[in-house]
């Protein structure tokens, strides 16, 4: 396992996080089996963890907490988010702080967060839904330096909407968080335009998320995928964006280098990206965790692979289906 250097806190984080989305309640997940595949990256080398209350309702948190308490003797960076007041997932333009993120909701979930996980602090909070427009309403940072102050979190960060890299570039030159979570990878490199360079202006930590764009990049999918009755993804492919997603990752097979797949593919372009701290892929199974993990260790793509799959960008702007 390779490090990178978490923005201007200094941390060393994984190159290779965890994303712990789908063992908060996605079908199939099994605790048992959610425990054994964090325990096992932790073994491998990864050190970061990213959860978040809206996870099962705290369920994730208190695996996470679980995990920290099984490894007294490692630095494991947490990260959980707080969910907007109005439960809506992605917020929307009119929206205001008082509708997502008042002081006092602010307050009290990362108290609820502590209690799910049994932990007495977060390396980092971040906001599960974001407007760039809030960045001008103090309220909240002052909320979360007293949090700090308090010894509660260490660190801030926001958590941007699908296909919406602009709507954080505020927040980030501002100077008042830390870190920013924003899906990067093959198809969707836009993050790139703005936002990356204001990460570096204000060295501000990059945590790339959907590095599989939820599925495409596996090159698994066909038309006929299903998934059980209430998972998300039946909401998310719907028939329109599954043939589409279909095409672009069968247009990607010509490119894959012999002896490497297309998850590793996908994996690896984005540690070509040196403003990226960490990547965050979902895993609930151990050998999604070997896999993963492997990525850093083969390391970047090489040059001509990197700049042939640069031309497979796919700019998308949000839908009703792709919250």
């Amino acid at each position: 396992m390779n490090y990178r250097r978490f923005g201007r806190t200094g941390w060393m984080v994984s190159e290779i996080g965890y994303g712990m989305w789908g063992m908060g309640g996605w079908s199939g997940s099994d605790d048992v089996e959610s425990l054994a595949s964090l325990q096992l990256s932790v073994d491998l080398g990864c050190n970061f963890f990213d959860t978040a209350w809206g996870y099962g309702a705290g369920h994730s948190e208190g695996l996470l907490g679980q995990l920290v308490r099984a490894n007294p003797d490692k630095k494991l960076y947490t990260a959980t988010k707080i969910p907007p007041k109005n439960f809506i997932w992605p917020s929307r333009r009119e929206l205001t702080l008082d509708d997502c993120f008042p002081p006092q909701h602010i307050e009290e979930y990362v108290h609820k967060s502590l209690v799910n996980a049994g932990l007495d602090s977060f390396d980092l909070m971040q906001f599960h839904t974001w407007e760039d427009s809030w960045t001008q309403d103090e309220r909240w940072a002052k909320k979360i330096d007293e949090l700090k102050r308090q010894g509660l979190i260490r660190s801030v960060g926001i958590s941007i909407n699908r296909w919406e890299p602009w709507n954080g570039v505020q927040a980030v030159r501002s100077g008042l968080i830390d870190a920013v979570q924003v899906i990067y990878n093959i198809f969707d490199q836009n993050p790139e335009d703005e936002l990356f360079p204001a990460c570096r202006d204000m060295d501000v930590a990059v945590i790339a998320r959907v590095p599989f764009d939820e599925g495409t990049l596996t090159g698994t999918l066909t038309m006929e995928s299903k998934w059980p009755e209430g998972d998300w993804r039946n909401t998310y492919f719907v028939a329109e964006n599954l043939k589409s997603s279909i095409e672009h990752a069968e247009a990607l097979r010509p490119l894959i280098p012999s002896g490497i797949s297309m998850p590793e593919m996908a994996m690896r372009f984005i540690l070509n990206e040196p403003t990226v701290s960490t990547i965050i892929p979902g895993m609930r199974k151990e050998k999604h965790v070997r896999n993963n993990i492997a990525c850093s260790d083969a390391g970047p793509l090489d040059q001509a692979l990197y700049s042939a799959l640069r031309l497979h960008r796919w700019d998308r702007t949000p839908t009703k289906w792709s919250q």
